[in-house]
Protein backbone atom coordinates (compact mmCIF):
# COMPACT_ATOMS: atom_id res chain seq x y z
CA UNK A 1 0.00 0.00 0.00
CA UNK A 2 1.09 3.11 -1.09
CA UNK A 3 1.59 6.16 1.79
CA UNK A 4 0.64 8.34 -0.22
CA UNK A 5 -2.13 9.91 0.43
CA UNK A 6 -5.25 12.04 -1.61
CA UNK A 7 -5.57 14.26 0.70
CA UNK A 8 -1.52 15.25 0.37
CA UNK A 9 -2.15 15.33 -3.45
CA UNK A 10 -5.06 17.74 -3.43
CA UNK A 11 -3.15 20.13 -0.54
CA UNK A 12 -0.19 20.08 -2.83
CA UNK A 13 -2.17 21.26 -5.30
CA UNK A 14 -4.21 23.90 -3.72
CA UNK A 15 -0.53 25.96 -4.11
CA UNK A 16 -1.34 25.64 -7.77
CA UNK A 17 -3.09 29.31 -8.62
CA UNK A 18 -4.83 30.08 -11.48
CA UNK A 19 -3.60 33.73 -12.36
CA UNK A 20 -7.24 34.45 -13.85
CA UNK A 21 -9.11 33.46 -11.25
CA UNK A 22 -7.11 34.20 -8.29
CA UNK A 23 -8.04 30.97 -6.91
CA UNK A 24 -6.38 27.41 -6.34
CA UNK A 25 -6.98 25.00 -9.22
CA UNK A 26 -8.69 22.58 -6.33
CA UNK A 27 -11.24 24.94 -4.50
CA UNK A 28 -12.25 25.88 -8.60
CA UNK A 29 -12.98 22.11 -9.24
CA UNK A 30 -10.52 21.64 -11.81
CA UNK A 31 -8.45 18.53 -10.29
CA UNK A 32 -10.84 15.56 -10.48
CA UNK A 33 -9.91 11.37 -10.81
CA UNK A 34 -7.07 11.36 -8.40
CA UNK A 35 -5.56 7.99 -8.33
CA UNK A 36 -2.34 6.75 -6.18
CA UNK A 37 -1.27 3.19 -7.35
CA UNK A 38 2.37 2.77 -5.49
CA UNK A 39 3.80 5.64 -5.35
CA UNK A 40 2.30 7.00 -8.68
CA UNK A 41 0.14 9.52 -8.88
CA UNK A 42 -2.35 10.16 -12.13
CA UNK A 43 -5.43 12.79 -12.19
CA UNK A 44 -7.15 15.06 -14.22
CA UNK A 45 -6.89 18.89 -14.66
CA UNK A 46 -10.09 20.16 -16.37
CA UNK A 47 -9.91 23.34 -17.72
CA UNK A 48 -12.35 25.95 -18.65
CA UNK A 49 -11.47 25.85 -22.06
CA UNK A 50 -9.41 24.19 -24.38
CA UNK A 51 -7.93 28.02 -25.63
CA UNK A 52 -6.66 28.04 -22.13
CA UNK A 53 -3.31 30.17 -22.55
CA UNK A 54 -2.30 29.18 -19.22
CA UNK A 55 -2.89 25.67 -20.03
CA UNK A 56 0.99 24.65 -19.73
CA UNK A 57 1.97 26.90 -17.08
CA UNK A 58 -0.32 24.79 -14.79
CA UNK A 59 0.09 21.79 -15.72
CA UNK A 60 3.91 22.05 -15.47
CA UNK A 61 3.32 23.52 -11.88
CA UNK A 62 1.05 20.33 -11.00
CA UNK A 63 3.74 18.05 -11.82
CA UNK A 64 6.16 20.24 -9.94
CA UNK A 65 4.28 20.47 -6.50
CA UNK A 66 2.87 16.37 -6.98
CA UNK A 67 6.35 15.05 -7.62
CA UNK A 68 7.53 16.92 -4.17
CA UNK A 69 5.43 14.77 -2.08
CA UNK A 70 7.86 12.57 0.10
CA UNK A 71 7.09 9.10 -1.39
CA UNK A 72 5.51 10.04 -5.58
CA UNK A 73 7.57 8.24 -7.95
CA UNK A 74 5.41 9.29 -10.93
CA UNK A 75 2.82 11.78 -12.21
CA UNK A 76 0.52 11.61 -14.98
CA UNK A 77 -1.47 13.93 -15.74
CA UNK A 78 -4.71 14.29 -18.34
CA UNK A 79 -5.77 17.54 -19.34
CA UNK A 80 -9.29 18.02 -20.40
CA UNK A 81 -11.79 21.11 -20.75
CA UNK A 82 -15.08 21.61 -20.13
CA UNK A 83 -16.75 24.92 -21.06
CA UNK A 84 -19.44 26.49 -19.00
CA UNK A 85 -22.05 28.32 -19.86
CA UNK A 86 -22.78 31.88 -19.55
CA UNK A 87 -24.96 32.68 -16.65
CA UNK A 88 -28.00 34.47 -17.59
CA UNK A 89 -31.99 35.42 -15.98
CA UNK A 90 -35.04 34.47 -18.14
CA UNK A 91 -37.23 31.52 -18.95
CA UNK A 92 -37.12 31.79 -22.54
CA UNK A 93 -33.93 30.62 -23.70
CA UNK A 94 -33.32 31.55 -27.71
CA UNK A 95 -30.58 29.19 -27.91
CA UNK A 96 -30.72 26.48 -24.82
CA UNK A 97 -27.79 24.84 -26.40
CA UNK A 98 -25.24 27.52 -26.56
CA UNK A 99 -23.36 28.02 -23.82
CA UNK A 100 -21.57 31.14 -24.81
CA UNK A 101 -22.53 33.75 -27.35
CA UNK A 102 -19.66 36.33 -28.43
CA UNK A 103 -20.20 38.88 -30.37
CA UNK A 104 -17.66 40.49 -32.59
CA UNK A 105 -18.55 44.24 -33.78
CA UNK A 106 -17.06 47.57 -34.79
CA UNK A 107 -18.04 51.66 -34.56
CA UNK A 108 -17.48 51.80 -38.49
CA UNK A 109 -16.49 49.59 -41.67
CA UNK A 110 -13.79 49.00 -43.68
CA UNK A 111 -11.57 47.88 -40.18
CA UNK A 112 -11.32 44.18 -40.59
CA UNK A 113 -13.97 43.20 -38.01
CA UNK A 114 -15.30 40.35 -40.26
CA UNK A 115 -11.60 38.98 -40.90
CA UNK A 116 -11.04 39.24 -37.36
CA UNK A 117 -14.22 37.14 -36.56
CA UNK A 118 -13.55 34.48 -39.07
CA UNK A 119 -10.05 33.97 -37.92
CA UNK A 120 -10.56 34.26 -33.96
CA UNK A 121 -13.92 31.48 -34.49
CA UNK A 122 -11.46 28.85 -36.36
CA UNK A 123 -8.63 29.45 -33.46
CA UNK A 124 -11.36 28.39 -30.68
CA UNK A 125 -12.38 25.83 -33.01
CA UNK A 126 -8.85 24.31 -33.46
CA UNK A 127 -7.89 24.61 -29.57
CA UNK A 128 -11.14 21.86 -29.53
CA UNK A 129 -13.70 23.63 -28.71
CA UNK A 130 -17.65 23.65 -30.61
CA UNK A 131 -17.70 26.49 -32.31
CA UNK A 132 -20.70 28.03 -34.62
CA UNK A 133 -20.48 31.30 -36.51
CA UNK A 134 -23.21 33.56 -37.43
CA UNK A 135 -22.98 36.11 -40.20
CA UNK A 136 -25.52 38.78 -38.51
CA UNK A 137 -24.44 41.53 -41.15
CA UNK A 138 -27.53 41.61 -43.38
CA UNK A 139 -26.49 44.24 -45.59
CA UNK A 140 -23.38 42.94 -46.69
CA UNK A 141 -22.93 39.13 -45.55
CA UNK A 142 -18.80 38.16 -46.32
CA UNK A 143 -18.81 34.83 -44.54
CA UNK A 144 -19.97 32.80 -47.77
CA UNK A 145 -16.73 34.24 -49.57
CA UNK A 146 -14.67 33.87 -46.39
CA UNK A 147 -15.19 30.65 -45.75
CA UNK A 148 -15.61 29.46 -49.35
CA UNK A 149 -19.53 27.86 -48.42
CA UNK A 150 -22.30 27.76 -50.96
CA UNK A 151 -25.68 26.74 -51.55
CA UNK A 152 -28.97 27.14 -49.80
CA UNK A 153 -28.92 25.28 -46.61
CA UNK A 154 -31.47 22.16 -45.72
CA UNK A 155 -34.17 22.21 -43.21
CA UNK A 156 -33.71 19.74 -40.34
CA UNK A 157 -36.43 16.61 -41.05
CA UNK A 158 -36.74 16.11 -36.91
CA UNK A 159 -36.69 19.98 -36.37
CA UNK A 160 -38.19 21.73 -38.94
CA UNK A 161 -35.27 23.98 -38.79
CA UNK A 162 -32.49 25.35 -41.25
CA UNK A 163 -29.24 23.16 -41.06
CA UNK A 164 -26.23 25.57 -40.62
CA UNK A 165 -23.39 24.77 -43.39
CA UNK A 166 -20.35 23.22 -42.13
CA UNK A 167 -16.58 25.23 -42.55
CA UNK A 168 -13.03 24.61 -40.61
CA UNK A 169 -15.02 22.20 -38.35
CA UNK A 170 -17.52 25.44 -37.15
CA UNK A 171 -21.52 25.32 -38.18
CA UNK A 172 -21.82 28.52 -39.87
CA UNK A 173 -25.21 30.19 -41.19
CA UNK A 174 -25.37 33.64 -42.99
CA UNK A 175 -27.74 35.62 -45.07
CA UNK A 176 -25.74 35.37 -47.79
CA UNK A 177 -26.82 31.83 -48.18
CA UNK A 178 -30.48 33.06 -48.80
CA UNK A 179 -29.40 35.09 -51.84
CA UNK A 180 -27.28 35.78 -55.04
CA UNK A 181 -24.01 37.38 -54.43
CA UNK A 182 -24.72 40.79 -55.82
CA UNK A 183 -28.42 41.07 -55.28
CA UNK A 184 -28.82 44.00 -52.71
CA UNK A 185 -30.88 43.75 -49.18
CA UNK A 186 -33.44 46.51 -49.49
CA UNK A 187 -34.98 46.31 -46.00
CA UNK A 188 -36.01 48.88 -43.56
CA UNK A 189 -34.41 48.85 -40.28
CA UNK A 190 -37.01 46.78 -38.17
CA UNK A 191 -36.73 43.57 -41.17
CA UNK A 192 -33.23 43.34 -40.13
CA UNK A 193 -34.04 43.18 -36.65
CA UNK A 194 -36.61 40.57 -38.05
CA UNK A 195 -33.84 38.47 -39.37
CA UNK A 196 -31.23 38.09 -37.30
CA UNK A 197 -33.63 36.86 -34.81
CA UNK A 198 -35.16 34.43 -37.22
CA UNK A 199 -30.82 33.41 -38.46
CA UNK A 200 -30.81 32.95 -34.14
CA UNK A 201 -34.42 31.25 -33.66
CA UNK A 202 -34.66 28.88 -36.80
CA UNK A 203 -31.34 27.33 -37.78
CA UNK A 204 -30.47 24.20 -35.64
CA UNK A 205 -27.16 25.26 -34.08
CA UNK A 206 -27.16 22.20 -31.39
CA UNK A 207 -24.84 22.08 -28.62
CA UNK A 208 -21.74 25.05 -29.13
CA UNK A 209 -19.07 26.46 -26.83
CA UNK A 210 -18.74 29.45 -28.67
CA UNK A 211 -21.33 31.56 -31.17
CA UNK A 212 -19.14 33.86 -32.33
CA UNK A 213 -21.46 36.49 -34.34
CA UNK A 214 -20.18 38.79 -36.63
CA UNK A 215 -22.60 41.84 -36.14
CA UNK A 216 -22.46 44.70 -38.44
CA UNK A 217 -20.62 48.35 -38.19
CA UNK A 218 -22.40 50.53 -36.29
CA UNK A 219 -25.15 50.79 -33.71
CA UNK A 220 -28.17 49.57 -35.74
CA UNK A 221 -30.96 47.12 -35.39
CA UNK A 222 -28.69 43.75 -35.92
CA UNK A 223 -26.57 44.40 -32.59
CA UNK A 224 -29.59 45.68 -30.97
CA UNK A 225 -31.87 42.74 -31.60
CA UNK A 226 -28.97 40.48 -30.69
CA UNK A 227 -28.62 41.96 -26.69
CA UNK A 228 -32.26 42.50 -26.98
CA UNK A 229 -33.00 38.09 -27.96
CA UNK A 230 -29.85 36.64 -26.49
CA UNK A 231 -27.95 36.60 -23.24
CA UNK A 232 -24.58 37.60 -24.53
CA UNK A 233 -21.46 36.63 -22.64
CA UNK A 234 -19.84 39.47 -24.26
CA UNK A 235 -18.55 41.83 -27.20
CA UNK A 236 -15.06 42.12 -28.90
CA UNK A 237 -14.63 45.38 -30.33
CA UNK A 238 -12.51 45.62 -33.57
CA UNK A 239 -10.92 49.32 -34.42
CA UNK A 240 -7.95 50.19 -36.32
CA UNK A 241 -5.40 52.69 -34.87
CA UNK A 242 -7.14 56.09 -36.75
CA UNK A 243 -8.75 58.71 -34.76
CA UNK A 244 -12.06 58.46 -36.81
CA UNK A 245 -11.84 54.84 -35.86
CA UNK A 246 -11.88 55.53 -32.66
CA UNK A 247 -13.66 57.86 -32.06
CA UNK A 248 -16.42 55.23 -33.32
CA UNK A 249 -15.34 52.61 -30.96
CA UNK A 250 -16.52 55.21 -28.35
CA UNK A 251 -20.22 55.12 -29.22
CA UNK A 252 -20.44 51.47 -29.77
CA UNK A 253 -18.64 51.20 -25.84
CA UNK A 254 -21.26 53.41 -24.51
CA UNK A 255 -24.05 51.59 -26.27
CA UNK A 256 -23.03 48.17 -25.43
CA UNK A 257 -22.81 49.44 -22.04
CA UNK A 258 -26.16 50.70 -21.93
CA UNK A 259 -27.81 47.70 -22.85
CA UNK A 260 -25.79 45.60 -20.08
CA UNK A 261 -23.75 43.74 -22.81
CA UNK A 262 -19.87 43.03 -21.30
CA UNK A 263 -16.71 44.02 -23.30
CA UNK A 264 -14.39 41.65 -23.52
CA UNK A 265 -11.87 43.80 -25.07
CA UNK A 266 -10.28 46.39 -27.59
CA UNK A 267 -8.57 44.65 -30.70
CA UNK A 268 -6.15 47.43 -33.01
CA UNK A 269 -6.26 45.93 -36.63
CA UNK A 270 -4.52 46.88 -39.34
CA UNK A 271 -2.35 48.09 -36.37
CA UNK A 272 1.18 48.11 -38.35
CA UNK A 273 2.85 47.25 -41.68
CA UNK A 274 5.36 44.84 -42.09
CA UNK A 275 7.48 44.73 -45.44
CA UNK A 276 7.71 41.29 -46.68
CA UNK A 277 11.07 42.00 -48.50
CA UNK A 278 13.01 44.15 -45.96
CA UNK A 279 11.08 43.51 -42.67
CA UNK A 280 10.99 47.42 -42.52
CA UNK A 281 7.84 48.54 -39.67
CA UNK A 282 5.19 51.01 -41.05
CA UNK A 283 2.62 52.35 -38.86
CA UNK A 284 0.22 53.27 -41.71
CA UNK A 285 -2.89 54.14 -40.04
CA UNK A 286 -0.59 55.39 -36.99
CA UNK A 287 0.08 52.90 -33.82
CA UNK A 288 -1.46 52.21 -30.22
CA UNK A 289 -4.85 54.32 -30.47
CA UNK A 290 -7.01 51.47 -29.91
CA UNK A 291 -4.75 50.59 -26.72
CA UNK A 292 -4.65 54.26 -25.64
CA UNK A 293 -8.87 53.71 -25.91
CA UNK A 294 -8.91 50.70 -24.06
CA UNK A 295 -6.79 51.94 -21.16
CA UNK A 296 -9.04 54.80 -20.62
CA UNK A 297 -12.11 53.21 -20.87
CA UNK A 298 -11.05 50.74 -18.46
CA UNK A 299 -11.52 47.76 -20.77
CA UNK A 300 -9.15 45.02 -21.68
CA UNK A 301 -6.98 45.39 -24.74
CA UNK A 302 -6.73 42.11 -26.57
CA UNK A 303 -3.79 42.83 -29.16
CA UNK A 304 -2.39 44.72 -32.14
CA UNK A 305 -2.97 42.59 -35.40
CA UNK A 306 -0.78 44.03 -38.16
CA UNK A 307 -1.46 45.15 -42.59
CA UNK A 308 -0.87 41.81 -43.77
CA UNK A 309 -1.55 40.79 -48.11
CA UNK A 310 -1.74 37.23 -46.64
CA UNK A 311 -4.33 37.90 -44.25
CA UNK A 312 -6.48 39.59 -47.03
CA UNK A 313 -5.96 37.45 -49.84
CA UNK A 314 -6.59 34.53 -47.84
CA UNK A 315 -9.79 35.87 -46.70
CA UNK A 316 -10.77 36.33 -49.93
CA UNK A 317 -9.84 33.33 -51.58
CA UNK A 318 -12.24 31.44 -48.91
CA UNK A 319 -9.13 29.92 -46.72
CA UNK A 320 -8.36 31.78 -43.76
CA UNK A 321 -4.69 32.41 -42.66
CA UNK A 322 -5.24 29.96 -39.97
CA UNK A 323 -5.94 27.22 -42.31
CA UNK A 324 -3.12 28.05 -44.93
CA UNK A 325 -0.36 29.72 -42.95
CA UNK A 326 -1.28 27.47 -39.48
CA UNK A 327 2.32 28.51 -38.57
CA UNK A 328 2.82 31.75 -39.26
CA UNK A 329 3.05 34.48 -37.08
CA UNK A 330 0.02 35.94 -38.08
CA UNK A 331 -1.83 32.79 -37.30
CA UNK A 332 -0.03 33.04 -33.59
CA UNK A 333 -1.14 36.41 -33.11
CA UNK A 334 -4.92 35.58 -33.99
CA UNK A 335 -4.55 32.13 -31.81
CA UNK A 336 -2.84 33.95 -28.37
CA UNK A 337 -5.87 36.66 -29.04
CA UNK A 338 -8.42 33.70 -28.91
CA UNK A 339 -7.41 32.24 -25.82
CA UNK A 340 -7.15 35.91 -23.92
CA UNK A 341 -10.61 35.98 -24.92
CA UNK A 342 -11.66 32.27 -23.74
CA UNK A 343 -10.23 33.53 -20.30
CA UNK A 344 -12.27 36.52 -20.10
CA UNK A 345 -15.06 34.41 -20.95
CA UNK A 346 -14.13 31.75 -18.02
CA UNK A 347 -13.13 34.32 -15.53
CA UNK A 348 -16.84 36.59 -15.88
CA UNK A 349 -18.21 33.00 -15.22
CA UNK A 350 -16.62 32.35 -11.99
CA UNK A 351 -17.01 35.94 -10.88
CA UNK A 352 -21.01 35.04 -10.76
CA UNK A 353 -21.79 37.78 -12.83
CA UNK A 354 -25.24 38.13 -14.28
CA UNK A 355 -26.16 38.85 -17.83
CA UNK A 356 -29.89 40.38 -17.62
CA UNK A 357 -32.51 40.52 -19.91
CA UNK A 358 -32.15 43.93 -22.20
CA UNK A 359 -35.23 45.61 -22.64
CA UNK A 360 -34.30 48.58 -25.02
CA UNK A 361 -37.00 51.24 -25.43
Amino acid sequence: MSSVQEQQVLAALQQVMDPDLHRNIVSLGFVKEVRIQEGAVSFTLELTTPACPMKEKLKQQSLDVVRAIPGVTDVQIRMTAQVRAAQHKGEVVLLPGVKNVIAVASGKGGVGKSTTAVNLAIALAQSGASVGMLDADIYGPSLPRMLNVTGRPTQSAQKGKAEPAVAYGMKVMSMGFFMEEDAPVVWRGPMVGMAVEQLLRDVDWGELDYLVVDLPPGTGDAPLTLAQKVPITGVIIVSTPQDVALSDVKKGINMFKKVDVPILGIIENMSYFLCPGCGHRSEIFSHGGALREAEAAGMVFLGHIPLDTAICENADAGTPILITQPDSPQTAIYREIAAQVAAQVATRQFAGQKFPNIVVE
